[in-house]
């Protein structure tokens, strides 16, 4: 069972994001409740709110699941929509500043997979080895 939530338009650089969105990737809700709760960073506290949301999903979707037996599966960041400004700059000149946004998506499942293991199908081969001979 998967259940997911969106934060989208966050006020936030993807590249700052994603940073904080790799800490929690693959652990259990709880633990990753707990470092979102204590990572010094701005955007830690949108994510704990993302993230209990996608529980409280996953509660509403089966009514039995415990949310001690979650993971999060999936997190992703993708680039929102940028705003373009512009800075006056001196000799009447004008710098452009974008202010970035960013899409966050999380999956919770009570199903534990390994986390950036690659697939053995048959897309995956293996390097041949080679011998080389030295005179």
């Amino acid at each position: 069972m998967e259940a997911t939530a969106t934060l989208r338009y966050l006020k936030a650089s993807p590249q700052k994001v994603r940073l904080i969105a790799d800490l929690i990737r693959g652990k259990k809700v709880d633990e990753a409740l707990n470092i979102l709760r204590f990572t010094r960073k701005l955007n830690a506290k949108d994510l704990e709110k993302l993230l209990r949301s996608a529980v409280a999903n996953a509660e509403t979707k089966e009514g039995g699941v415990d949310a001690d037996d979650l993971v999060v599966s999936k997190i992703f960041v993708n680039e929102g929509p940028r705003e373009k400004r512009i800075q006056p700059a001196p000799m009447g000149r004008a710098f452009r500043i974008q202010k970035r946004k960013a899409h966050v998506t999380v999956h919770v499942s009570d199903e534990v997979k390994p986390v950036n293991q690659r697939s053995e199908g048959k897309g995956a081969k293996s390097a041949p080895k080679r011998s080389r001979a030295r005179k």
